[in-house]
């Protein structure tokens, strides 16, 4: 027919309707796709145990009916002609559209990943970090996976990236130099997540300040001292800092030094010796078996016995100790031994008068 020969900018009315043909078939044919295919595919991943292949066919479904109906489009174009330098700029669009499509594919599949397994497992973690480091660790992902596909469709579509890349290096190592304290205490928080040296309610001791964890954070983390003050101690100082945590050690140490007096004689200082062992054996519920007991010194105005012993977890670290020497103040008492203090004997000759 001559009206399909009419021209118009530069292309045969017959080559616009094939190309709008090819465009509009393109869509209905992934619209098509997009419902029967995923329809089949729910149904065979509805028969597997595990869910993900169910979240793989939900979040690739869209980009790929995307996929097709670029391709409708420029195959749609390719009926038409406007010259080399318009079907290059096609050309390298399309590039572009394609780049752009896959890399949303994967940031939506990248994404949905972490929410359906990662999230659901910070969740059972009662740590306010977890609860931070999820959606940190999704926008993270996801950010770095759009820069990666941007940087790749500029390729495909012959730009140069390396200046890009340049600036973006030089732009970042600015931003890192800046929030050098930040990325300190992020890494900080990482470290605290993977290694696990303490958890909530634990008691640590670090750079002098000894208390409990109240909350772990991915920046800081809260300490409440013995005296009920809150301290926030950023990360990084976990990383480059001895800290000692007191509620893992398997039990409490307790010396302690009994200075009797010199005229106390050796049966007594045996019977001291017995007795402490004795008040020891007497509380296996809240001490440990075999405390290490001897006649340490001589000292300056006392004899000195000496003890090591063990308070268990079941035992208060304040109250164990009071229990233990006020026992040990009643029976040296009721055994006649006496306590030692701080004494001076002055000896002076005789000094002959004359007349």
């Amino acid at each position: 027919m001559e009206i399909l020969q009419t021209n118009f900018l530069g292309n045969a009315l017959e080559q616009w309707l094939m190309a709008l043909a090819w465009a509009v078939g393109g869509i209905i044919v992934a619209r098509l796709a997009y419902k029967i295919v995923g329809r089949i595919a729910r149904k065979v991943s509805a028969k597997t145990r595990s869910n993900l292949d169910d979240l793989i066919v939900d979040k690739l479904e869209e980009p790929l009916v995307l996929a097709l109906t670029i391709i409708a489009l420029r195959t749609g174009y390719g009926e038409l002609t406007f010259g080399d330098g318009v079907d290059t700029f096609i050309d390298s669009a399309m590039k572009v559209a394609y780049a752009l499509n896959i890399t949303w594919g994967i940031a939506r599949l990248v994404d949905a990943v972490i929410l359906n397994f990662f999230v659901p497992f910070t969740l059972k973690k009662e740590s306010a970090m977890m609860d931070q480091f999820g959606p940190i660790l999704r926008k993270g992902l996801r950010s770095g996976i759009w820069v990666f596909g941007l940087i790749m469709a500029l390729n495909n579509a012959g730009y140069d990236v390396g200046a890009l890349i340049a600036g973006v290096g030089i732009g970042g190592l600015a931003l890192a130099m800046a929030a050098k304290d930040f990325v300190s205490n992020m890494f900080g928080g990482i470290t605290v997540f993977v290694d696990q040296p303490f958890k909530v309610g634990d008691r640590i001791q670090i750079s002098g300040y000894d208390g409990t964890i109240e909350e772990i954070g991915l920046r800081s983390t809260r300490l409440r001292t013995l005296a009920g003050r809150l301290v926030i101690i950023p990360n990084f100082k976990f990383t480059d800092s001895f800290l000692e945590n007191v509620a893992v050690e398997p039990s409490r140490k307790v010396s302690l030094t009994l200075g009797l007096t010199y005229d106390t004689t050796p049966e007594q200082v045996e019977a001291a010796i017995g007795i402490l062992k004795a008040i020891v054996a007497e509380r296996q519920d809240t001490l440990e078996a075999d405390p290490t007991i001897w006649f340490d010194s001589f000292g300056d105005f006392s004899l000195n016995v000496k003890m090591v012993y063990y308070i268990k977890k079941a035992g208060h670290w304040a109250y164990s100790p009071s229990e233990v020497n006020l026992e040990i103040l009643k029976r040296f008492n009721a055994a006649g031994l006496d306590f030692a203090f701080p004494t001076q004997t002055l000896l002076t000759p005789d000094v002959a008068s004359t007349s």
